[in-house]
């Protein structure tokens, strides 16, 4: 229950003075250590198919409302599309050797009030639970909150454990089912909500800037201490 009330005596929420909105998230690479998030553009769809072509399972593709592709052609083509959008904003991740390995996005993009979403992540196996994935999803928090987003979202399917596992892992608070949401390649979804907040994100930030310094890791890459920033992870 809220500590704030109005002069009718009802519960409000707190005040957040002097806000006027976050501004527009800008398309412009983001650079870290161990990665670089550049724009998603065409040139990118040979790099990336090919590094998401190693995963022969298909188990990539399971909650993702797209794929699986029938060739590389196919995925050029919804490269395409994705790079000209505005709303998710498409990166590609590209590890300090040059490959595409990954693609995620800003999406749900809302200015006004200081609320964005990550998603459409996928990490091609090679980068699956390593230091590369998690050093892409920090610098991608670390602009949303550096511009003065109050809220940061991550949303999945409710039966993507591993994708559940990985929101803990980095911070994110769970808050809730909703039951049904959407309809995805014919099958229901119920949609798990995840957030950071802005009084959330020194500590998050911290965390992972620890977990991702050099001496963290043994020389062969091992890390030395887990990242488990939620009690569940």
């Amino acid at each position: 229950m809220s500590d704030h009330r109005n002069p009718q005596g009802q519960p409000i929420g707190a005040p957040v003075p002097d806000w006027n909105g976050a501004p527009p998230l800008p398309h412009t690479p983001i650079h870290g250590e161990r990665c670089d998030l550049l724009p998603l553009d065409l040139s990118h769809a040979a790099g990336l198919h090919a590094a998401f072509s190693a995963d022969q399972t298909g188990t990539l593709w399971t909650y993702m409302p797209i794929g699986p592709f029938a060739d590389e052609a196919d995925y050029a083509d919804w490269v395409a599309g994705a790079a000209q959008q505005t709303d998710p904003l498409f990166y590609t991740i590209i590890d300090k050797a040059g490959r595409q390995v990954g693609v995620t996005s800003y999406l749900r993009i809302t200015p006004l009030h200081g609320v964005v979403e990550v998603g459409w992540i996928t990490f091609a196996p090679a980068i699956q639970r390593s230091a590369i994935a998690t050093e892409a999803m920090y610098l991608m928090m670390k602009r949303a909150f550096g511009l003065g987003y109050r809220r940061y979202e991550w949303k999945c399917d409710a039966l993507n454990a591993p994708s559940r596992r990985a929101a803990e892992r980095l911070g994110f608070t769970y808050e809730g089912t909703f039951r049904q949401a959407v309809v995805v390649k014919g099958r229901n979804r119920d949609t798990a909500w995840f957030s950071i907040t802005d009084s959330e994100w020194p500590k998050v930030r911290a965390a992972l800037e620890a977990w991702l310094a050099p001496a963290n890791f043994e020389a062969d890459g091992q890390q030395r201490t887990a990242l488990g920033l939620h009690p569940n992870a």
